[in-house]
């Protein structure tokens, strides 16, 4: 499909103006989300966190977007917690801060809780809650160059909105050294405690993504749904009878589906599944 610019959405005014703090565009049924302040290596700030969370939810409901790219534009991915916003975040009290909290909880949730399959692709900087928004994705693929840290607590703050992400990624035995030591670390690292999936030159950073892109649009869409909510279904729970029993009937009822159907009688039949985009060299 040609590509197409999408008005980024968002439920108050943003800071900049008319100038939208988000740039999104879809292209081969792949929606862009790029976080648009490189002046401020992409720090968000409540605006830019309500129009990340409207967005994505309209991108879910579109049915021309199978997979979500999340990048940053100029240097950096996202460094975290614009100061301007913390030096706010200062004067607010108790009920204030935990309204403004609750936004980032729910933008970080509503990341990672999309149905469409989200890739992060890290380069620069990745700092607190950016590195966060790495967590959130299904899957993160990084330049060697990039960098990370839960930094928070150099500021005597405490990474919680992001801490259940970044725990299900990297593992509480992790999480207690980079949480308490707010140290930097190497996208070599992230990849060996699980941040990120891959990591490569930041020349073939895009080539990788758009091979994963590849991939994923070989898979069923509504596959990839049920995928993800099978994992938060099964993930962490005891293997009962309970859970037995579920997946029996979560399968049961995916391969009674119209997809389900199609996909196996594409395959016995030896053809593409309908899902499949037509090969543009044909």
């Amino acid at each position: 499909m040609a590509g197409r610019k999408v008005p980024a959405k968002t439920s108050r005014p943003s800071s900049r103006g008319a100038t939208s703090l988000l740039d999104v565009s879809v292209r081969n049924a792949t929606a862009i989300v790029v976080l648009n302040r490189p002046e401020l290596h992409n720090a968000f700030n409540e605006a830019l966190i309500d129009e990340l969370t409207a967005s994505l939810s309209v991108l879910d409901q579109d049915s021309d977007v199978r997979a979500i790219v999340l990048a940053g534009a100029g240097r950096s991915f996202c460094a975290g917690a614009d100061l301007n916003w913390m030096k706010k975040m200062a004067t607010y009290g108790h009920e204030e801060n935990v309204t403004d909290a609750s936004a980032l909880a729910h933008m970080l949730h509503t990341l990672a809780g999309l149905s469409k399959p989200t890739i992060a692709r890290v380069h620069g900087a990745a700092m607190g809650g950016g590195a966060g928004l790495v967590a959130c994705c299904d899957i993160a693929i990084a330049a060697q160059e990039a960098t990370f840290a839960f930094s928070e607590g150099k500021l005597g703050l405490i990474p919680a909105t992001i801490a259940p992400y970044v725990i299900e990624a990297i593992g509480a035995r992790q999480a207690r050294r980079y949480f308490i030591s707010a140290e930097r670390f190497t996208a070599a690292e992230a990849f060996r405690i699980g941040l990120v999936h891959d990591i490569v030159p930041l020349a073939e950073l895009d080539a990788r993504i758009n091979d994963m892109l590849g991939a994923l649009l070989l898979v069923g869409p509504r596959a990839q749904m049920e995928c993800k909510a099978l994992i938060r279904g099964v993930a962490h729970r005891r293997i009962d009878a309970d859970v037995i029993a579920g997946t029996a009937e979560h399968i049961a009822a995916v391969r009674a589906s119209s997809e389900g159907r199609a996909g196996v009688q594409a395959f016995l039949d030896k053809r593409a599944a309908p899902w499949i985009p037509p090969d543009p060299k044909q």
